[in-house]
């Protein structure tokens, strides 16, 4: 089975504006919930707060199974699962050999025609092709190629934040009576200055650790930090969860990912086109304290230089 190189993604460091602060961060144990208190400061430099509760089971069951990509280990457990399909119905009229060649299994066929030798192939070609998804969607893993054609592997970002919105559902109450004026870009800078606010981590590899450093929405607010690809998961969940209708796509450059949510855009704001419509560009990321519409200079280049790829967030993904 071919190999694929790992792609996971970093934020830059932001530098030319003023940093997000988390003034205060707590949480505290309420029996079969636990309760997060937040205080920080705005793009405006006004102090905001919020009180969320997430239940045991969203913060430490929902995505427990989540670790990083590893070829060698996804080809090992693809192979069990290919070895116990061929066990349970056997090819027929060919011998099927599993054989060890630098560090890797392989697969030889063997019979007495051609014609059957291919046929098993190509059997064997669809029961792998099974368990490779199989495996995937249990996993949350997905394929990737890069704005220059680069292939790899990394989290299902918007298959992760569609399973996290029910966790989320009860933040519309709370941020709606927080935002004096009930319009889109009002609540979306809301929530971007809050994920802003939240602490930076980064990954431990930019290349060799796909999925590694990546917390998922629930977990990212337990540690209370989170690298880029995270941020841009909790800001997905959070804004689904209080428009569920709202167009959005998640876009990748090359070791950073960032957001593009369908809101009309005022002169001079960052946006890209995609699929026919026009989605005005965020970075939930921080430290830096970017509005809607304004990005990190390294995003902004690689948007005017055309080196990214968009992933439209799917309502059902």
């Amino acid at each position: 089975m071919k190999t694929i190189k790992i792609m996971v993604y970093f934020s830059f460091f932001l530098i030319n504006f003023a940093n997000a602060r988390q003034i205060s961060f707590s949480k505290y144990d309420e029996g079969e919930h636990y309760n997060f208190d937040y205080q920080w400061l705005d793009h405006s430099n006004q102090q905001q707060s919020m009180r969320l509760s997430f239940t045991k089971k969203a913060l430490f069951e929902r995505f427990r199974i989540l670790k990083p990509y590893q070829s060698e280990f996804s080809q090992k457990t693809i192979m069990r699962a290919l070895k116990k399909q061929l066990k349970k119905e056997p090819l027929q009229k060919v011998q099927t050999l599993f054989l060890q060649e630098n560090d890797k299994t392989v697969i030889k066929i063997k019979g007495e025609k051609e014609k059957d030798i291919s046929r098993a192939y190509q059997q064997i070609k669809k029961i792998e092709t099974k368990a490779i998804n199989k495996y995937f969607e249990k996993n949350y893993y997905q394929y990737f190629s890069t704005h220059d054609g680069e292939q790899g592997v990394k989290m299902n970002h918007v298959r992760i934040a569609n399973a996290s919105v029910a966790d989320f559902k009860q933040i519309k109450p709370i941020i709606f009576d927080k935002v004096a004026i009930l319009n889109t870009r009002k609540i979306t800078n809301y929530v971007l200055a809050f994920i802003q606010s939240i602490p930076y981590s980064t990954l431990n590899s930019h290349l060799t650790s796909s999925g590694s450093g990546f917390n998922p929405p629930a977990k990212l607010l337990w540690e209370n930090q989170g690298d880029c690809d995270s941020k841009v998961t909790l800001m997905a969940t959070i804004l689904r969860a209080l428009m569920p209708r709202i167009n959005m796509i998640i876009v990748y450059i090359d070791e950073h990912a960032f957001m593009g949510i369908d809101i009309p855009a005022a002169a001079g704001e960052m946006t890209i086109s995609y699929q026919g419509i026009t989605y005005l560009l965020a970075e939930p990321t921080g430290p830096a304290l970017y509005k809607l519409g304004i990005l990190a200079p390294g995003s902004e280049l690689a948007i005017n230089q055309k080196r990214y790829v968009a992933e439209y967030f799917n309502i059902n993904n």
